[in-house]
């Protein structure tokens, strides 16, 4: 479990394909791994990932066929933003992130406001039941508050301190983005739809 504020700008080093999987190794940057051991979970881009090695500088994990499948952002040379597990007596900063990738989107336009800046991004529809005004998102593994969301779309407000800090200072037209909803929707579905779910 994680809380979507993210702890440092790593980077992809090397992608070394394993049959239809890969093994990535990741430089950790600034975030602090003395208190990592290998079983440990990171959220890589928003994908919980397990450290399977350390390394000068960070760790390598390895990615299911899958994982590939469904995400974005894990070629060498990629900046992935970077957290470290919740434990219990932590403090809750974002919001519940199980780091399971539920789609990708698509940043349509970025705005700058101010010192802020406006990204509309382009959500699978199958997601937008789940993305509401003034709820919570998590858009390569950053925790932020939806300001509009339309039939296909999302708008978030990156403040400067979230520029500074995650690879969203990074995005431009085009890109795509790994999205995990809020854990409460899935939750909520689940409760209201679980009487035809037996």
């Amino acid at each position: 479990m994680f809380t979507g504020i993210i702890e440092a700008i790593g980077r992809v080093t090397a992608v070394k394909p394993a049959g239809e999987s890969a093994a990535l190794t990741i430089d950790a940057a600034g975030l602090d791994t003395s208190d990592v051991a290998v079983g440990d979970s990171i959220a890589c881009n928003g994908v919980c990932l397990t450290v399977t090695r350390l390394v000068p500088r960070g760790f390598a994990v390895d990615v299911s066929q899958e994982t590939l499948r469904v995400t974005a952002g894990f070629a060498v040379g990629n900046a992935i933003n970077l957290e470290k597990s919740l434990r219990l007596a932590d403090r809750l900063g974002g919001h519940l992130v199980s780091g399971h990738v539920d789609g990708v989107g698509t940043v349509t336009a970025v705005k700058p406001v101010d010192a802020n800046r406006e990204i509309l991004v382009r959500f699978p529809a199958e997601l937008g039941r789940y993305i509401a005004r003034k709820g919570s998102i998590t858009v390569n593994g950053a925790s932020l508050t939806v300001n509009i969301v339309t039939v296909d779309t999302f708008l978030v407000n990156l403040i400067p301190h979230t520029l500074a800090v995650t690879n969203l200072q990074d995005l431009k037209q085009g890109d795509r983005v790994n999205l995990e909803i809020d854990l409460v929707a899935r939750y909520v579905e689940r409760m209201l739809d679980g009487d035809d779910q037996r």
